[in-house]
């Protein structure tokens, strides 16, 4: 008998995300005989635990297809953990209800670690509560720091988009900086794993160019080197551009910038690098400086998407369709690279239970002696993951998007109060 499939989206979304959606629901169609419809949960995991379930199959092939080169989250995404099963049975048992009474056997999540913990969770719990589900996460964080995968799709296109503002902004205070600024520095995501910031270096074309400071959250900040380090870029090259990432600690581990907020999933509020930096450097050396903090910018630019991010995109999706009709259970479609000359990958299957709550960060050889750079091998991984351009259609000048119908299946449950 043919089940049903759920597909939610979690976490801070990426450029990319909706081709995932788009080839996870172009795919099942593939699958009649297995698949029936795929609903999408408004809002994420919310969906399923609210029985908000959107109906898929209201809307046009062509409105599906569009979402490949729509940003954001089409169906909406949420920052929700579910807790363990002894600390809250009750999330799992109303899963399981939604899922029995619209006969779903097939969840797709996708997200970054926490969202294939959640995967994993589900996974293992399903059968105990007897409505075995076959739990597929798909990756996807501009973090880019999902364990196995060579990479994530939503990381290429955000690297893509660091590099080419990094590169714009340093000719912009090059040609300004013998009468004004001496300084700019650009703040990027990255709570403790630094791939974002590593990707302004893509931005130079000789050693000379910007960013001429890397800080990363793998390296303690240390605020005399750090100084020093500013004072000589400007003395040689008469202006330095510096890419931070948010979660730079202090030598006590904490970060510089933390508020004393925390999200659904009990990380530290993050943002605020870029002005403190600039505070020392007005205090300490007295040079002109301007910052600018990418946020939402870097993980939703979609005009300049990565072509190779999106095919990365579209092909996990497709084999989380593959792998869930295989009866698949607790995986995730990895991304891995080939040993060849030129780029090449391939997506293999990995467990969940290597995957959820491992953080990858940048190994010690992908980062200077001195801690402010990095070296050529990080490029040469980083380098094929920003190739190619897929641009959107354009209408009016501005990127054309188009909007979904976004039909709820009508609810069969009592309500859900979280």
């Amino acid at each position: 008998m043919k089940k049903n499939a759920f597909y939610a989206q979690s976490g801070g979304v990426t450029s990319v995300i909706n081709a995932t959606a788009a080839s996870v629901i172009l795919e099942s169609k593939k699958y009649k005989s297995k698949i029936g419809k795929v609903y999408a949960g408004k809002n994420g995991i919310l969906g399923a635990l609210k029985e908000e379930l959107i109906d898929t199959s209201k809307e046009s092939i062509s409105a599906i297809h569009s979402l490949k080169s729509t940003p954001g989250g089409a169906f909406g995404s949420c920052r929700f953990k579910l807790k363990s099963f002894e600390e809250n049975k009750k999330e799992y048992i109303r899963l399981v209800e939604v899922f029995k009474a619209h006969n779903i056997g097939y969840f797709f999540y996708n997200g970054g670690n926490d969202s294939a913990d959640t995967a994993y969770k589900v996974s293992q719990i399903s059968k105990e509560l007897g409505y075995p589900i076959n739990c597929i996460a798909i990756p996807k964080t501009v973090d880019n720091d999902l364990a196995l995968t060579d990479c994530c799709p939503g990381f290429g296109s955000a690297a893509k988009y660091i590099a080419t503002s990094t590169m714009e902004a340093s000719l912009d205070v090059a040609s300004m900086s013998e009468t004004s600024t001496k300084v700019f520095i650009l703040e990027v995501m990255g709570r403790h794993a630094g791939w974002m910031a590593a990707s302004s270096a893509l931005a130079r074309t000789d050693k000379k160019d910007a960013p001429h400071i890397i800080l990363l959250p793998e390296i303690n900040f240390n605020q005399k080197k750090f100084l020093n380090k500013v004072k000589e870029v400007v003395q040689h090259n008469g202006y330095c551009v510096i890419v931070a990432s948010e979660g730079v600690k202090n030598s006590k581990g904490q970060f510089l910038a933390e508020s004393n907020t925390k999200d659904a999933f009990g990380h530290s509020q993050l943002g605020g690098v870029a002005p403190y930096l600039a505070g020392l450097i007005s205090k300490k050396l007295k040079l002109k400086n301007h910052w600018a903090v990418s946020d939402y910018l870097q993980r939703s630019a979609r005009h300049i998407a990565s072509k190779t991010d999106l095919h990365h995109a579209e092909a996990v999706g497709i084999h989380a369709v593959k792998y869930a009709v295989k009866g698949m259970n607790g995986v995730m479609p990895i991304i891995v690279r080939l040993k060849n000359k030129k780029y090449s990958w391939k997506i293999m299957p990995a467990s969940l239970s290597k995957i959820a709550n491992v953080e990858k960060k940048l190994p010690n050889s992908y980062i200077t002696k001195d801690g402010f750079n990095v070296t050529a091998k990080a490029i040469k991984y980083l380098q094929p993951l920003i190739q190619g351009e897929a641009y959107p259609k354009f209408k009016n000048g501005i990127p054309h998007t188009q909007r979904l119908k976004l039909v709820e299946v009508k609810k069969k449950l009592p309500n859900w109060k979280i």
